[in-house]
Formats: C-alpha cells, sequence, structure tokens
C-alpha cells in the first residue's frame, strides 16, 4: 500500500452570513472530493495545540504525527533547511517577511504578493546595509524569506504580520521575555525601522507604487528558533521512502528534517495560479518511486488571508478539478492500492484573515474500503465520520494502517 496526503493549506473555514451561512467548502463544486468522502472514512483532526500559535507550521507538523511542543523551534528555521542555509549553534533563525506598511499600519503580510526577483532584489540590498558577522539576510519565495543572528537569543515574542492587518506596525514590535533577550529584541526593531528607510524609495518599490501596487517597505522578522532535532518518518512510522511537493519553502524544510525528496514543480507560486497540473502529476511520478508522498496546495490558505471568498470557494474548485481528479484516476491505474487523505492543516476564515486552531475535516480513501455515513466533503458532514476527533499522531497512525 502507498499513501498520498493531498494537503489545502487553510481550506477549512466558518459559516459566512453573506453567503447563505455556508462555507467556501460548502458552496464549492468539488465533485472528486465529495467522491473521497463518500466512499472513504472521514472525521476530524486537532493539529494545534492550545499552547501554541495556530502557524501553518505547526499544524502542517502535526499532521505529520510530530509532537510539535516538544520539537518545535520557529518557522525560519524550517525554511533555512529548505534553502540549504545550514544553521550553527546559537544560530537564531527566523522567517523575515517584506510587508507593506501604509499610514503606519500593516496594510498586509506580503508586499502585494511582491514576485521572486522583485523580492529578491530588496532583500539583497537589505543584506548589503544591514548585514554583518552578526546579521544576514537570504531571499526567499515571494514575500518569504530568512533572517539569521547569530548568538541570538530567542526569548522574545513576535508577532506574526499576516494576524494583525490593519494594526499599528509599532504597537507589535518585539517584547522581551527575558533580559538575555532584551540585545537580540531590539537589534531586530532596529532592523525593521532601518529597512524602512531603506525600502521607502527603492526603484523597485518606485516602480510598484507607479504601476498602482503595495510597495515592499519593510521588513517584518518573526517565528525565531534553533536547528530543531526532528526525527525522520522512516524512524517514527518505518516509512522507508518519502517525498514532499509544495510551493512553501516552509514545507520544503519540513520535508528536508522528516527525511523527504523534496520535488520542486515549475510554475508552483502557492497562489490561486500556481501550476496545479504540474503538481498533480509530480505527485503521481513521486507516488511510482515512493511510498508516501506529501503533496501541499497553499492557494485556499492565501485566499483566507485576503478575505476573498470567491476566489478562495475557486481555489477549493481548482484543488478538486485540477489536482484530485487527475490523482484519483492516476491511481486506480497503478498495480499497487494508494491510500488518498485529503484535510487542511488549520481553518483560515475568510471574515478573520488569520488562522484559527479549530479541528479540521479530514477524509481517507482505500479503493474496497467500508465507507461510513459521510457524504459530502466539509467542516460539518465529516463530524458523521467514523473516526471522531483525533489528535496526536492518531490520524497518520490511522492512515498508514489503511
Amino acid at each position: 500500500m502507498k499513501h498520498i496526503i493531498i494537503l489545502g493549506d487553510g481550506m477549512s473555514d466558518e459559516p459566512i452570513a453573506a453567503y447563505g451561512g455556508k462555507t467556501p467548502l460548502q458552496m464549492a463544486n468539488k465533485p472528486h472530493i465529495d467522491w473521497l468522502a463518500k466512499n472513504g472514512q472521514s472525521g476530524l483532526l486537532k493539529t494545534v495545540p492550545e499552547s501554541m500559535h495556530p502557524g501553518s507550521e505547526i499544524a502542517n507538523m502535526a499532521v505529520l504525527g510530530y509532537d510539535v511542543e516538544k520539537v518545535f523551534e520557529g518557522r525560519g528555521v524550517l525554511e533555512a533547511a529548505s534553502m540549504g542555509v545550514e544553521l550553527q549553534p546559537g544560530d537564531l533563525g527566523l522567517r523575515c517577511n517584506l510587508i507593506c506598511i501604509e499610514d503606519e499600519k500593516i496594510k498586509n503580510h506580503s508586499a502585494g504578493h511582491i514576485s521572486n526577483d522583485e523580492a529578491a532584489e530588496l532583500i539583497e540590498f537589505l543584506d548589503e546595509k544591514l548585514g554583518n558577522d552578526k546579521v544576514k539576510f537570504y531571499p526567499g519565495v515571494s514575500y518569504r524569506h530568512l533572517l539569521v543572528i547569530k548568538r541570538g537569543v530567542k526569548d522574545f515574542a513576535c508577532t506574526p504580520p499576516h494576524d494583525v492587518p490593519g494594526t499599528s506596525f509599532a504597537s507589535c514590535l518585539p517584547q522581551t521575555k527575558t533580559e538575555a533577550a532584551k540585545e537580540t529584541a531590539e537589534l531586530i526593531t532596529d532592523l525593521i525601522l532601518k529597512s524602512q528607510e531603506l525600502l521607502e524609495n527603492h526603484p523597485v518599490n518606485l516602480k510598484r507604487k507607479a504601476a498602482g501596487k503595495d510597495p515592499g517597505n519593510s521588513i517584518w522578522p518573526w517565528s525565531p528558533g534553533y536547528k530543531p532535532a526532528m526525527p525522520t518518518l522512516k524512524e517514527m512510522y518505518g516509512i522507508a521512502s518519502a517525498a514532499v511537493i509544495s510551493a512553501v519553502d516552509l514545507i520544503h524544510g519540513i520535508g528536508v528534517y522528516a527525511g523527504m525528496k523534496v520535488i520542486h514543480v515549475e510554475g508552483a507560486t502557492g497562489l490561486y495560479d500556481t501550476n496545479y497540473e504540474g503538481k498533480a502529476q509530480a505527485a503521481v511520478e513521486a507516488l511510482k518511486e515512493n511510498d508516501f508522498v506529501y503533496l501541499h496546495i497553499e492557494a485556499s490558505d492565501e485566499a483566507g488571508h485576503e478575505g476573498d471568498v470567491e476566489l478562495k470557494t475557486k481555489t477549493i474548485e481548482y484543488l478538486d478539478q485540477r489536482v484530485v481528479k487527475y490523482i484519483i484516476e492516476e491511481t486506480a491505474k497503478m498495480e499497487e492500492n494508494v491510500a488518498i487523505a485529503i484535510l487542511p492543516d488549520h481553518p483560515t476564515p475568510c471574515a478573520l484573515k488569520t488562522h484559527t486552531r479549530d479541528a479540521v475535516p479530514f477524509t481517507i480513501y482505500q479503493p474496497g474500503m467500508q465507507a461510513d455515513a459521510v457524504e459530502v466533503y466539509d467542516e460539518f458532514d465529516t463530524r458523521k465520520g467514523m473516526h471522531g476527533t483525533l489528535q496526536g499522531d492518531e490520524f497518520i497512525r490511522l492512515f498508514l494502517k489503511k
């Protein structure tokens, strides 16, 4: 038996009054995902412990069965692994967003979904101006970058920028938890303020503003941590070979530490315009050579952060018609049976424009399995599923048994 998880990031939501009290999952035309639910077994999965922030890094690690309260060391270090940046003892890694600030408030967390080339030019410029023996910037994908501080101390609070659109940036600057972290927190605040001075009139941003686009006029470092000690999937579950497919460095980084082969797909953007077909094809090819594939699709999460209900609904339909349909058809032709699971990592409600820690719906399908009472895949019908509400490593162990 081979296994594939199709992860629709942030796909679940809350009932939206303006749309008849329905969620995007309920509104979307998704016959293939619903077919999996009708012919499979479903339930809910609690992916975020009450003690932790409901970030994609926490939730995706939890889907894979990691005890996140023990092994999680911040988002930046996972992205460092994806980028091939080897952190040394004492190196503090942080996710470093390029964001847009307008009227002293955080307008968005993504600098208007700035392009890779534009962002790289800005980050390389900042590294030239602000980088030194202690501070180093690494360009990543779109608005997602890496800041490494040597001998940094992580005991300070950082606010994820996607949690606070419309909020004064000054009210969200790092807050120290210990005296030892004071110097590091003050350094990060200084880097944020200096970045704003340097980026405001950079040619990339002047061109973006002239085109009516949001500028990347500030950095926003967050989620600090050190190199984590994560066991591999082989060590935890005996999976001989595994692969991960995503457009997001964070997910690739989890894959690196999990011992998975990282597969890059041309045209994978993390947005609604991503190369859905290319990712689906890559997943099927990966299943021919690996026992386990983790296919991550980011688009619905980004639509949720934008508060765009219709776009979020469309991303779910794209997932259904351009990914799930193909995977169902192609895996049915394989000599070896393939178990398919579909779920989000966390909800990203359009009304809130940020993540919540509510349990997410999951469906597991295997050819010939006994189906439960669930008829369609959404946040509510899956509550009728035979597996109830799972947590910890219960989902992944259940899935791998199928």
